[in-house]
């Protein structure tokens, strides 16, 4: 976990204070205030065809491996919000239904990843730049196509083994 030494406001060391439900919290003596931290929010998704019970993998940048669909979650805009303007702006689909999965902070980019089940009807994908290349795998197959420990891989475990055929 991130430790914050320094205050946003003022730039002034941080020290750790004890806060009453919370426990040992960082506080600036100069603004006379508790510092919790920041990170950013994003979204992935889990896309699954509804009609042939596939999900969509893409890659980006140039790499050799598969991720989700994902995206930052712009200021003033939730969740889903920004999950459904990634889905479109990246592939091209429209979310029939989506239902919240697992979580997990991503310590290299400091980012808080709110992971979606996204269901779709499967059609021709329009993508964007962002995207290099993109397949469909059948569920029962796909941690194949993954490496293991990406956070892809921990987000479609956690589908298959609690979400999926239950």
């Amino acid at each position: 976990m991130l430790e914050l030494k320094y205050c946003f406001n003022c730039g002034n060391k941080l020290e750790l204070k004890f806060l009453e439900n919370e426990g040992m919290i960082p506080y600036c003596n100069n603004c006379k205030e508790y510092i919790f931290p920041i990170f950013s929010s994003a979204v992935s998704m889990i896309i699954i065809n509804e009609n042939t019970n596939e999900t969509l993998l893409i890659k980006q940048y140039n790499t050799d491996f598969y991720r989700l669909v994902a995206g930052y979650i712009n200021k003033g805009e939730s969740a889903e919000e920004a999950l459904k303007r990634e889905l479109m702006e990246e592939v091209g689909l429209e979310a029939i239904k989506i239902k919240p999965l697992l979580s997990s902070y991503f310590e290299k980019s400091n980012t808080l990843i709110h992971n979606y089940l996204v269901f779709v009807n499967k059609k021709e994908l329009i993508t964007n730049y962002e995207v290099d290349s993109y397949s469909w795998f059948k569920i029962d197959d796909v941690l194949n196509h993954l490496v293991e420990g990406k956070l892809v891989t921990k987000f479609m475990k956690n589908y298959i083994d609690n979400h999926y055929n239950k």
